[in-house]
């Protein structure tokens, strides 16, 4: 029997799609090494991650409850895309300072070009997205499911070429910071 998609459905559902994504990040947490607060001060970058991580998640959740209960009203949609026009902007800038860090001869500048090109071009969309939504929001809200769909795939075309090219010398050579 097929139910009438409802914004309480939605809400519903991303409520369930939420609380399983806080699960998962809850299962990779690991207790400090030694029983001391030292110790678990020495872990402040990694609660650090998951405290944001749980930040955007809160705001991403409260945003699709607020886009489903309005109906995809133009300014619930406008608001969720800034929202990630600002968060792609903070990623765009952890691309540019990763591959800015990589030697040449693990990311051809092909490479490097395509992930710039990349990262700039969805924040562009990101941006466009919020400005369209106020008029049209679905349009708005389709524009940003494109972006997100170019990120399902993080790495550009040819990358895996060139990761499998750096994985035996990056093992002989030991971990480095990237």
């Amino acid at each position: 029997m097929l139910h009438r998609a409802t914004p309480e459905r939605l809400s519903a559902f991303s409520d369930g799609v939420f609380a399983v994504l806080i699960t998962v990040l809850v299962l990779e947490l690991r207790p400090p090494e030694q029983p001391t607060f030292k110790a678990l001060l020495l872990l402040w970058p990694t609660w650090l991650s998951y405290a944001v991580s749980y930040l955007f998640i809160a705001i991403v959740w409260t945003n699709t409850a607020w886009m489903a209960v309005r109906e995809l009203a133009p300014q619930p949609v406008a608001f969720y895309a800034a929202v990630f026009f600002l968060v792609n902007a903070t990623y765009v800038l952890l691309i540019w300072e990763l591959v800015d860090r990589t030697p040449v001869d693990e990311v051809s500048p092909r490479l490097r070009r395509i992930m710039h090109f990349r990262s700039i071009a969805t924040l562009c969309l990101f941006g466009v997205a919020a400005v369209v939504a106020l008029k049209y929001p679905l349009v708005g809200l389709g524009i940003c499911i494109l972006c997100l769909v170019v990120y399902l795939k993080p790495h550009p075309p040819g990358a895996g070429d060139q990761k499998s090219r750096a994985t035996p010398r990056r093992r002989a050579q030991g971990p480095t910071n990237v």
